[in-house]
């Protein structure tokens, strides 16, 4: 009987990671007939596991249930869960991080000692640095929103800008993005008729959806370097262009997202747009690219500030 228990939790186990699996393939790795894999199969089924028959492969696959089966996982499975978990009970989602600490407190009970002293090792070691604590969204405005990205359906929502107040607006939901701790909208806004950003934790959405449409192509290639451009330019004061002359693959790993988007011009030279509420914080970031640049488009504060910048580097070396 230990046996069979055993086979079946592997069985299960087999299901679970590799999806559509051949009855001979599984009855070669469980070492059991093909009579026997097929009374395994329905001692899984009579358990409530609904173990479908593949057609054309004489294979089985574990189909959704009503309700959620016990899932097997190895150990770099069973770490990588409890990390995420731990890292969700203290993430940007508001109504998640009890959840999160309900199920990590169900996972940690049930873990070997090994694997148990190898995720203790981890938290007592990790110290949570160098991000602010960003606004709270709530799961639910999350799904309703993701929801309408997937229907492609006309979203109406209330939306709380820091300087216009709240108006309800109307947009043709695109994409979800987790951003720097915070979520984005990205949409086509058809009062403005022009793609638009929104920031998650200030929308309410309103009910029903509106209707359906198909959607745009979204400009710059893809939602994630759109929305790049629109944190490190368009959004800021004091916005500037600078020519770096470097090749654009030689300078990509020393732009960070959301500080600028590069524009490949040739294979010795790249473009830099960029933003920031100050010239001397827009100073600070071209030169920490570190590569030779003129300055393109640029605000008269950036020159007096790069100027200001350099006196202070000279000034630093005794004047020479």
């Amino acid at each position: 009987m230990v046996e069979t228990s055993a086979r079946l939790l592997k069985l299960l186990a087999l299901l679970q990671t590799h999806g559509d699996r051949s009855g001979a393939d599984l009855a070669e790795r469980l070492g059991v007939s093909r009579r026997t894999l097929r009374r395994d199969v329905e001692r899984l089924r009579e358990l409530g596991y609904p173990v479908q028959a593949t057609r054309g492969s004489a294979g089985y696959r574990l189909g959704a249930g009503a309700s959620l089966p016990p899932l097997l996982l190895d150990d770099e499975e069973a770490v990588a869960v409890v990390v995420g978990l731990r890292t969700a009970a203290d993430g940007s989602v508001a109504g998640l991080e009890e959840a999160s600490l309900r199920a990590l407190t169900k996972l940690e009970q049930v873990l070997p000692s090994r694997l148990r002293h190898r995720v203790g090792t981890l938290h007592s070691a990790t110290v949570r640095a160098g991000t602010a604590p960003g606004p709270k969204v709530s799961a639910d405005t999350l799904m309703a929103v993701a929801e309408a990205c997937r229907r492609r359906e006309r979203l109406r929502f209330d939306y709380a800008d820091p300087r216009q107040g709240t108006r309800v607006r109307s947009a043709e939901p695109h994409a979800l993005v987790s951003f720097d701790r915070r979520w984005y909208l990205v949409a086509w806004d058809t009062d403005r008729a022009d793609w638009r950003t929104f920031r998650v934790d200030r929308i309410a959405p309103r009910t029903p959806t509106g209707p359906r449409f198909v959607p745009r192509e979204l400009p710059d290639g893809d939602v994630a370097t759109y929305l790049a451009h629109r944190l490190s330019s368009r959004t800021w004061p004091f916005q500037a262009t600078v020519t770096l002359h470097e090749p654009a693959e030689a300078v990509a790993d020393r732009v960070w997202p959301g500080m600028g988007v590069i524009e490949p011009v040739d294979d010795h030279s790249c473009l830099l747009h960029l933003g920031s509420d100050n010239p001397r914080d827009l100073a600070w970031m071209i030169t920490s690219v570190d590569a030779d640049f003129t300055l393109t488009q640029a605000p008269p504060e950036l020159a007096e500030a790069l100027r200001r910048q350099a006196a202070r580097c000279l000034g630093a070396l005794g004047g020479d």
